[in-house]
């Protein structure tokens, strides 16, 4: 199974790779306006789920009110929202706001940067990975840009759970490692598998090997980990779904040729 296509966020498109959810989709852009707090109210309104409790507390049927508790915990999440107002006055420019038509989030933009949320880097990862090492991967390429080698050793972490997750029960990485090949994973990606074993264990020894992690070596580490994905997991997936479709007839034939010695 292969990644898609990756389309970056970029304020010159109607349609991107949302960074929250990840769907490739259209995007609502928004501008901002002004509209300055009077002198009663000086400081922005923070909702908070106390806030929300207090109101309910004093108002006890807002408890039965789903939209009030949709939209108010929704406020309170921290994440941006629309909220109607009445008073509309002058734009502030460069500072923009794009709504996902997929999972409804916001997000928000300086001049032509997205400050929120991080922006990930490098391709998705494979979906028939677990969900523990999905998080991991997700995580690394949330802090890609902001510290290099912090999502390396992440992924580091996500390849020794997926050895672990194949059904390797050496501790010892390259031993963990041999044996997949042994199991079918290609020659060439043992290699790269050997540089991220050797980068780790060399890099806690800075007079043998002062290698410092770039962004680039991290984008080839997730890049790495879907190639082991779809070599251990996402073919014999689809080779298994395949098999099953046969009529059971052909599998019992299939199951006596490969028992002939």
């Amino acid at each position: 199974m292969t990644t898609k296509k990756n389309v970056p966020a970029s304020t010159h498109e109607t349609a991107f790779d949302c960074p929250h959810c990840g769907a490739f989709t259209t995007q609502h852009w928004y501008p901002t306006e002004r509209g300055k707090l009077t002198q009663d109210k000086r400081t922005p309104t923070i909702i908070t789920q106390e806030k929300i409790n207090d109101l309910v507390k004093d108002n006890p049927e807002f408890s039965s009110d789903k939209v009030f508790l949709m939209v108010f915990g929704g406020f309170a999440s921290g994440l941006v929202k629309f909220r109607t107002d009445e008073y509309h006055t002058t734009d502030v420019v460069n500072l923009s706001l794009s709504e996902c038509y997929n999972c409804r989030d916001i997000s928000v933009w300086v001049h032509e940067k997205l400050v929120f949320p991080p922006e990930r880097q490098g391709e998705t990862p494979n979906p028939d990975l677990p969900e523990d090492i999905q998080r991991d991967f997700e995580e690394a390429r949330a802090i890609l840009n902001l510290s290099p080698r912090g999502a390396s050793a992440l992924l580091r972490l996500a390849i020794q759970k997926l050895c672990i997750h194949l059904g390797e029960k050496e501790k010892n990485l390259d031993d963990a490692i041999g044996n997949l090949v042994k199991r079918g994973l290609l020659p060439n990606v043992q290699k790269a598998l050997d540089g991220v074993r050797v980068i780790g264990n060399e890099a806690v020894h800075p007079a043998e090997l002062d290698l410092r992690d770039d962004r680039d070596i991290a984008i080839a580490l997730l890049s790495l980990v879907n190639i082991v994905a779809d070599q251990m997991i996402s073919r014999h997936k689809i080779a298994d779904a395949i098999y099953v479709k046969l009529p059971e007839a052909k599998k019992i034939t299939i199951e006596k040729r490969d028992k002939t010695p």
